[in-house]
């Protein structure tokens, strides 16, 4: 299939995404069960048959919270499943399944970050080249953004793809079926998707001072009382279930910075190179999608309460004064992460405008779009694309997560090198075209 042109894709993917959110939670609340009453002999049917075919299951079940509150297996799976011949009657919970005793988890849940998970990943344009164990397999992207609000729709069709499952939420840090408090107020919790390559978090934090005070508390060589932050006492303030941070994922915002021509020129690019401003710098149908999936501060306003609360939560072990320095050398490492990007990103922009590179069709614009980083046809935009979303996540990350490693040697280190590369291999690119008489020997723009 060829693939449709990036503005009227974004806004087709804007369109699809609240249409995929806001169905998601009207069937989800159309069809919310009750408050669990006491169960009888219903539920014993369930736990005598299952004791033979998934011990372990029930096992988690009579040890969990659920079971002493005699919240029973119909109470999230229907009774529309009695026998082995109609396993397909049986209902997967959603999030709404949980809304009747968790109201309030459930809220902050469908507005934070990890409810956008699934929409997230499906707007990337290039998504749906993968192969389908990938996506709704769920082995690969789709295994973590599972985590997402789905529409009926989505949901039917990962129930058919995935052996008919992958379609709850809540489990992804409560694993079922205990449903631990426990365990999901543990940093180990987060590891299955926050860890390798773009999302190196559970690394950069068990190797900061943070996650090695936590590992030396839970082997009591430290008091129990001791500091040592965990990744919910950072990201879930209170226990809010939003997880939403200052800077995002992509380490994008908005306003531009004032007072600063070259980090607001650098920004520019990256946001061109995303495919949410043009080259003439005007916004285009993509930063729909932004706002959608609440990926960046696109408000100042936005962007200072995220910011208020991560410092109140740091100056619980900290000094104010330390605290707001560390905030802002982070702030200081993105600038200097966003001019190396910004550098490869117009290098690979001048190869393609001076006809060097051919650029790819499904590209709206003679500029290399980093959200489709599945399709990269050739070396040197692989190059571009691992810049952006290995190790320039990993220089930011690293550096909000106290990990002077990740920051510099996997993250700014290794974007240094990036750009050589990609600067080297544009002059062979020019030499090549040169002497072929198909391009100006020119130099791809350098700076603002």
């Amino acid at each position: 299939m060829t693939p449709k042109r990036l503005v009227p894709l974004a806004a087709t993917l804007a369109f699809d995404l609240a249409v995929a959110l806001g169905a998601g939670r009207a069937a989800a609340q159309a069809t919310r069960p009750a408050a669990p009453a006491a169960k009888g002999g219903a539920d014993q049917i369930c736990v005598d048959c299952h004791a033979q075919a998934s011990p372990s299951i029930v096992s988690d079940w009579k040890l969990s919270r659920h079971a002493a509150m005699d919240v029973g297996c119909a109470t999230c799976h229907g009774d529309g499943h009695r026998t082995r011949d109609d396993v397909a009657n049986a209902r997967l919970p959603t999030p709404d399944t949980c809304a009747p005793c968790h109201d309030a988890q459930v809220g902050q849940f469908k507005r934070g970050k990890h409810a956008f998970a699934w929409a997230s990943v499906k707007a990337m344009p290039t998504f749906h080249y993968q192969p389908i164990a990938i996506r709704e397999g769920l082995k690969g992207c789709g295994g973590c953004h599972k985590l997402g609000l789905k529409s009926e729709a989505e949901m039917k069709d990962l129930r058919a793809s995935s052996g008919g499952f992958g379609v709850a939420s809540c489990d992804a840090c409560h694993t079922r079926h205990l449903f631990s408090k426990a365990e999901a107020l543990r940093p180990e919790a987060c590891e299955t998707c926050h860890m390798g390559f773009d999302h190196p978090q559970w690394e950069m934090y068990s190797g900061s001072k943070h996650g090695v005070r936590n590992a030396l508390k839970g082997q009591r060589a430290i008091p129990e009382t001791s500091a040592a932050p965990t990744c919910q006492t950072c990201h879930m303030q209170e226990g809010s279930h939003e997880v939403r941070t200052a800077w995002g994922f992509l380490a994008v915002r908005l306003p531009m910075p004032a007072g600063d021509a070259q980090w607001t020129a650098d920004r520019t690019t990256i946001l061109q190179g995303l495919g949410v401003l043009d080259p003439q710098g005007k916004p285009t149908g993509r930063l729909e999608v932004v706002k959608q999936a609440d990926v960046a501060r696109l408000t100042q306003e936005a962007f200072d309460a995220e910011r208020s609360k991560m410092l109140k939560t740091c100056t619980q072990c900290h000094a104010r004064a330390f605290a707001s320095k560390q905030l802002e050398l982070g702030d200081g490492l993105i600038r200097d992460a966003d001019h190396l990007m910004a550098e490869a990103i117009r290098t690979v922009a001048g190869l393609y405008r001076d006809g060097v590179l051919p650029k790819p069709k499904q590209y709206a614009y003679a500029f290399p779009d980093l959200l489709t980083f599945h399709d990269a046809p050739t070396p040197v935009e692989q190059t571009l694309f691992v810049m952006f979303l290995e190790h320039r996540m990993r220089a930011f990350q690293g550096a909000f997560h106290a990990n002077p490693d990740y920051a510099n040697w996997y993250g700014w280190a290794e974007m240094r090198r990036d750009l050589v590369e990609i600067q080297a291999a544009a002059e062979d690119l020019r030499r090549v075209a040169k002497a072929k008489g198909a391009a100006p020997a020119k130099r791809p723009p350098q700076g603002r």
